[in-house]
């Protein structure tokens, strides 16, 4: 194995399973040992650092070593990049699982917008957009690195679910029973406007800035400029 690629995996791992480690097992020995406050500086350090590692040993690693997937692989990975980044829009609006004094009663709401598709949107969409890196095949570096931030979300958002019933209880149970883990796709259209503008802002925003960033023309860019 090239020493890079070793590397990379490395990071990741160290990426991901630090993540899994203080969100879950270590989480309450190190709010005892640190406190609410002190734990959340320590997480962040900690999560600063190794992403830190993921990208300068995702730099060091080949650029472009895999055959890709060709043309059909990015329609494949730029329709599913929309639906991405309208769910990522979406979970920033009414999220029960993100840390707000309004999470309980969210959670005892009707599922609105991005939450009728999946009451794990911000995961999902990172999900896929992890997947549409995937198909698109053109290096290890990708495909790694994608393949670590998809298992760190999908993997995290189960793992999230068992923590909630914890915290909130019958709340969370309750918004679980109104709710889908995997994406009902079939429902995107009923996200809401806020979720879709804001996400199409997203979609083409993003996939511009790829163009600048690694100099690969990306999404609607590839096939209009």
């Amino acid at each position: 194995m090239d020493e890079s690629l070793f590397l990379l995996i490395a990071a990741n791992t160290a990426f991901v399973g630090t993540h899994f480690l203080m969100s879950h097992p270590l989480r309450a020995p190190m709010v005892g040992a640190f406190g609410a406050n002190g734990f959340q500086i320590a997480y962040t350090i900690v999560s600063a650092a190794t992403l830190a590692g993921v990208y300068f040993a995702y730099r060091a690693a080949p650029a472009g070593d895999l055959p890709g997937s060709g043309e059909t692989g990015w329609i494949i990975a730029t329709a599913l990049t929309l639906p991405a980044t309208v769910l990522l829009a979406g979970s920033l609006f009414g999220n029960p699982a993100l840390p707000t004094p309004q999470a309980e009663a969210q959670a005892r709401a009707e599922p609105k917008g991005v939450f009728r598709v999946t009451r794990h949107p911000m995961m999902w969409g990172i999900g896929l957009w992890a997947l549409s890196h995937i198909i698109l095949f053109a290096n290890w570096r990708s495909v790694v690195t994608a393949f670590a931030m998809g298992l760190l979300a999908l993997v995290g958002a189960k793992l999230q679910d068992a923590k909630k019933e914890r915290l909130m209880g019958e709340a969370w149970r309750e918004w679980e029973a109104k709710t889908s883990y995997a994406p009902r796709l079939g429902k995107l259209f009923s996200a809401g406007a806020a979720a879709w503008g804001l996400g199409l802002v997203l979609f083409l925003g993003l996939s511009w800035l790829h163009i600048r960033a690694g100099g690969i023309a990306a999404g609607i860019w590839r096939w209009v400029l």
